[in-house]
């Protein structure tokens, strides 16, 4: 298996930084390949502008046709050509960051930015009154895996069923479904440590083991079920989830999970 590592915290002490370290060391012990993108150390640019495009940059910059234009042309600026090979090597992407302000560090969004360009990752496949275009569950990724493995600094009971947070899978509901499956990556779900800002004495000992045990069993994993949509649960091109369908009591985000 080739593992990609997308690490993104600002300290290489961190827990963050830890459990990249972990998990490099276990996966290669375990036979894998792996690479691994370190955002801070790399000073990662993480706003797009019109230098990303060079030639292609229209003016008034237009994000989309400008990104798919450079990246047809094999034109897109050498880092982020870089980390679009990494994402077409790996067979599973795993995204090591902390949760700040509900959602990922601003350098991680800043990659996905600059690196989900159009015709890369979104803006392919066909568009007709039966599809609408190669999108959840398809897509330039389909084949690859992705984990997020995240610290959060609050404790587990405010991100339940009933939590002031909201539950964890809403919460990151947005990274899994909309940036990740969207390609068409499988997403499986994720390895969340709670309460980590204020780790006891030997606690890094239990969260360790545990991250281990879930790095080795990447490969046995089910993805979440997230419902594919060009093949009959949406109405095309509303898409809207078909009458019937959804589970008793579940609304929300949870529509878009099977069952």
């Amino acid at each position: 298996m080739k593992t990609f590592i997308v690490h993104a915290h600002p300290e290489p002490e961190s827990l963050n930084g830890s459990l990249t370290d972990l998990a490099v060391s276990t996966l290669e012990k375990a036979g894998h390949e792996v690479q691994v993108s370190d955002l801070y150390a790399m000073n990662w640019k993480a706003a797009v502008d019109a230098e990303d495009y060079g030639p292609h940059a229209s003016n008034p910059l237009k994000v989309p046709l400008d990104s798919g234009r450079a990246f047809l042309a094999g034109e897109l600026t050498p880092d982020v050509r870089a980390e679009q090979e990494k994402l077409l090597w790996a067979d599973t992407v795993i995204f090591q960051f902390p949760l700040w302000w509900y959602s990922m560090p601003a350098i991680l969004k800043g990659w996905v930015d600059r690196v989900f360009t159009y015709r890369f990752a979104y803006g392919v496949g066909e568009h007709s009154a039966t599809r609408y275009g190669e999108r959840f569950g398809e897509g330039t990724l389909a084949g690859r895996k992705a984990l997020l493995s995240v610290t959060v600094g609050g404790p587990e009971s405010h991100y339940g069923p009933r939590g002031i947070n909201g539950p964890i899978d809403d919460v990151l509901f947005p990274i899994q479904h909309g940036i990740l499956y969207y390609p068409g990556i499988e997403v499986l779900p994720p390895f969340v440590r709670y309460g980590t800002d204020r780790l006891g004495e030997g606690a890094y000992a239990d969260v360790a083991k545990a991250w281990e045990e879930r790095l080795l069993t990447l490969e046995s994993t089910p993805p979440i079920a997230f419902r594919r949509q060009n093949f009959g649960d949406y109405e095309i091109p509303s898409l809207h989830l078909k009458e019937g369908l959804e589970p008793a009591g579940r609304t929300g985000f949870g529509l878009h999970v099977r069952s």
